[in-house]
C-alpha cells in the first residue's frame, strides 16, 4: 500500500517477505513473551522488535502497536491482579482478566495475520508510547 504522498506518516510503502516475516514477530512476541513470564514482559519481545527494526516503517509500526497496546492490557492486568487480591474485587478482577486475554489473543491473531497479508493492523486501546 503505497501512498501518493510520499511523506504520508499513515501509509508504509509494500513490504518486503522479510518485512513482513519481522511484523508477524512483533504481532506474536507479546502473547509468546507473555506466556513465558505469566504476562509481566509481554512489551518486551514487541519492544525488541522495534528496536532492531526502527529503520523499517512497515515493522516499526507493526512493532510500536503491539509495544502500545500490550502497554495499556499489562496495566489493566495490574488491576486485574490487585482486584484479584481483595475480597470483593475477585468477582471482577477474574473475568476482567479473562475478558483482557480474549482480547488479546483476538487482536494479536489479527495484527498476524494481517502482516502475512502485507497490511497494517492497528490496535485498538493504545496508549501510544512508540511510534
Amino acid at each position: 500500500m503505497s501512498s501518493p504522498y510520499p511523506h504520508d506518516p499513515y501509509t508504509t510503502p509494500t513490504p518486503t517477505s522479510s518485512n513482513r516475516l519481522a511484523a508477524i514477530l512483533a504481532h506474536l512476541s507479546a502473547p509468546i513473551a507473555a506466556l513465558l513470564s505469566a504476562g509481566w514482559l509481554s512489551v518486551l519481545g514487541p519492544l525488541l522488535v522495534w528496536l532492531a527494526n526502527k529503520d523499517d516503517p512497515y515493522t516499526r509500526r507493526a512493532a510500536a502497536g503491539a509495544f502500545n497496546f500490550n502497554l495499556s492490557f499489562w496495566l489493566l492486568y495490574v488491576l486485574s491482579w490487585v482486584l484479584i487480591f481483595t475480597v470483593i474485587g475477585a468477582v471482577v478482577g477474574i473475568p476482567l482478566m479473562i475478558v483482557l486475554f480474549v482480547v488479546s489473543a483476538w487482536c494479536h491473531i489479527k495484527g498476524a495475520v494481517r502482516a502475512a497479508n502485507g497490511e497494517p493492523y492497528d490496535y485498538p486501546f493504545q496508549i501510544r508510547v512508540l511510534s
